[in-house]
Order: C-alpha cells, then structure tokens, then sequence
C-alpha cells in the first residue's frame, strides 16, 4: 500500500505514496484532524477544496458518543460524515496518557471513567480494534500505552512490553475480523503498529524490532510530543527511524508546529497529525511563513492586509486582517471559521511544497529558506 518515490540525498527525508480504498495519499502529508467526526469549525467540502487527502478520527471518542450502533446503522465513519476520503483512527491510547486520572491500568486493557457522565466501560486491544473495524476506517492504529514526560526508566519498560503485547493482541484481533466478518464498512483495512519508549534509544529499538517481527501495514512513532523538550522529540524520531522498514510508512502522531514538520520530514518521517491549525485558530492566531500573528493586537484594527499576503485560502482571497480581528472582537463564529479554514491550508501547502522541493531535488534548500524566515522573530 505504500509506494517509494525517492529519497533526498541529503536527509533521510523521502517522497511517498500510500494506496487505501478511499483513496491515494501523498506523502509527506498532514492529516487534520476530526476527533469527533468533525474538523473544528471546518465542514467536510471546505476540507476537500483545500486539498485534504485525509483526516483522523478518534476511537475512544467516538466509541463514546454517538456510539458504535449509530456507526453500525449508517455504514461506518466515511457516510456518517460525509467524507469519502480516507480516514485514519487512533486507537484511544493517547487516551491512556491524557486522562490518566480518569483511568486504570490492566494487563488485558484499561478500565475509563467516561469523560461525559462517569460511567465506567473496558477498552483494551481487541475492543480498540473491533470499534475501528465498524467505523470502517482506512488505517486502523494498535493499542498502546503512552507513558508520560519525563518517566523512570523502568516505568517506561514496563508500558513498551505491555505495547509490545497488546499489539499483538491487536493483529491477531485485526487478522480474526478480517477472516469472519466479509461485510465490513471498509474491506481493506491497514493496522498500523506504534513505537513507544520514551527518551529511551535502547527501549525505542526493543519496541520497534518487536513490532517489525510481527509485520503490521505501517509504524507510528508514539509518545511524541508530551511535553518532552523539541530537541528530545528530534532525537527520538532519530533514534527510531533506522530501525523502521524503509518500504513502510512512518507516522509521528499528534505533531507539531510547522518548523517541526518540516525538521521531523528531514529525519524520515510521512505522515502527521495536529490539532495545532484549528486549536490556535480559536485563540486569534494565525500561521504565516514568518511565524504566527495574533489578531488581538491592536496595531491590526486598520491592517489592509490579508492574513498572509499571497496566500490562496479563502480567508485571504476575501477578508483583510481588520475585518476578521473585527469579528474575534465581537465574539462572531465566522472568526473561528476563517483563521482555522487559512492554518489548516498554510499546513496543507506546506506539505504540498515540502514535496515539490523533494519532486525536484532542492529540499534541503528548501528547509534552510523555510527554517531561517520561520523562526526569525515572530509578529
């Protein structure tokens, strides 16, 4: 499913394609995301003209409300929403690390108190699995445990070998399914193995060479950005990548600002996904190739300009600066539309010229440019 373009010779980045049943993905490529079925303040037809080629979904959250029985009734995640483009769901393991207080840990899985009503319910390996297979989603993601930032070594070796075993529980789930239910939403369907072991090289290289030996469709490097220092997270798609088969995808998951695209692109890395473009959007910021703006601030109430001039979103074709800082100002929802329809096309674009520059050969250039008027001193 995933096809090898080329590799720039002076990283390890690479140009890709991936193949599912909704459709082709280009790589590097970022995946916005829509944890419940839905990309904040964004609707699907807006997603397709800027170009999205895939979205992410999220298991626990959706396993929750509105349910599997609605996702069952309708057909899976792609016609409940209305997109027929590929989706990728997590599993719910980052979940395993964010509502820590809200959860308990056992070899079989992990017992939540819901985060809506306190209602206690399972979820473990071949639970994860099983809701993904009825969303119906393209790239399925093993069941994981994502220790915190910064750990002890051996808290951290305890959650890669329950990783490690949980994501063979959830292949051989993954391989039953496919065997007896024919009539799945999605009948191909990828599973994606994930590497965890913190800041650890040597916990890293166990988790990965486990997860090779067991031959899943893709490997996604877990555990990232958890409040480790930007240098740490570097370092540790460095110390995992190597041990990655080469003719598979590679996926950092839940990453980052656009700098750290660009440098994790560089250290071999295909695919992310942020809730960064949306998220800030809500708070007046606004991505640009010279770092970020905010539209609180007063020296943008007469601003004539568009929030990147140049830029062929919506939001800048039509809008100046002082309009939209008019709308934020006035507690108007077409604010929150507009600056989150401009940062999910700047990190589509980005990526769209991250492969260009890989197409003809000039990336490393590419990267210096972008690095150097990126980080300079920020509006």
């Amino acid at each position: 499913m995933f096809q090898l373009l080329s590799k720039d010779p002076g990283s390890e980045a690479r140009r890709g394609r991936l193949t599912t049943s909704h459709g082709v993905i280009e790589t590097p490529q970022y995946m916005p995301v829509g944890t419940q079925a839905s990309v904040k303040a964004v609707a699907p037809r807006d997603l397709d003209v800027m170009g999205t080629e895939i979205i992410l979904g999220n298991t626990y959250h959706l396993f929750l409300r509105p349910g599997l029985e609605v996702f069952r009734h309708f057909g899976g995640l792609h016609k409940f929403m209305n997109w027929h483009k590929p989706i990728l769901t997590d599993s719910g393991g980052f979940q395993v690390f964010s509502l820590a207080k809200l959860r308990s840990i056992t070899e079989e899985g992990v017992e939540f108190r819901s985060h809506l009503d306190g209602s206690k319910f399972f979820l473990g390996p071949k639970e994860a699995v099983a809701i993904q297979h009825a969303l119906g989603s393209d790239i399925l993601m093993a069941f994981d445990e994502c220790p915190p930032w910064p750990c002890e070594e051996s808290k951290v070796s305890d959650a890669v070998q329950r990783t490690i075993r949980w994501a063979r529980a959830s292949l051989d789930h993954h391989r039953h399914l496919i065997a007896t239910e024919p009539n799945r939403p999605t009948r191909e369907q990828a599973l994606f193995g994930i590497v965890q072991g913190g800041s650890h090289a040597n916990l890293r290289a166990d988790c990965a060479g486990a997860l090779v030996e067991m031959g899943f469709d893709g490997y996604a490097i877990g555990g990232v950005s958890v409040g480790e220092p930007e240098e740490e997270m570097y370092k540790t798609a460095e110390v995992t990548v190597p041990h990655l088969p080469p003719g598979q995808v590679r996926y950092a998951m839940g990453l980052g600002q656009p700098h750290q695209l660009v440098e994790l692109v560089a250290r071999g890395v295909d695919i992310f996904d942020c809730v960064l473009p949306t998220r800030v959007a809500r708070h007046a910021t606004v991505y640009t190739c010279r770092g970020t703006l905010n539209l609180r601030g007063a020296q943008y109430k007469m601003d004539p300009l568009a929030l990147e001039p140049g830029c062929g979103c919506y939001a800048c074709q039509n809008f100046t600066r002082a309009y939209i800082r008019h709308l934020f100002k006035a507690g108007e929802i077409l604010a929150l539309v507009l600056v989150s329809l401009h940062n999910l096309h700047f990190y589509l674009e980005l990526m769209r010229d991250i492969r260009k520059a890989l197409d003809d050969g000039s990336f490393g250039s590419f990267r210096t440019h972008f690095l150097a008027t990126y980080l300079q001193e920020k509006s």
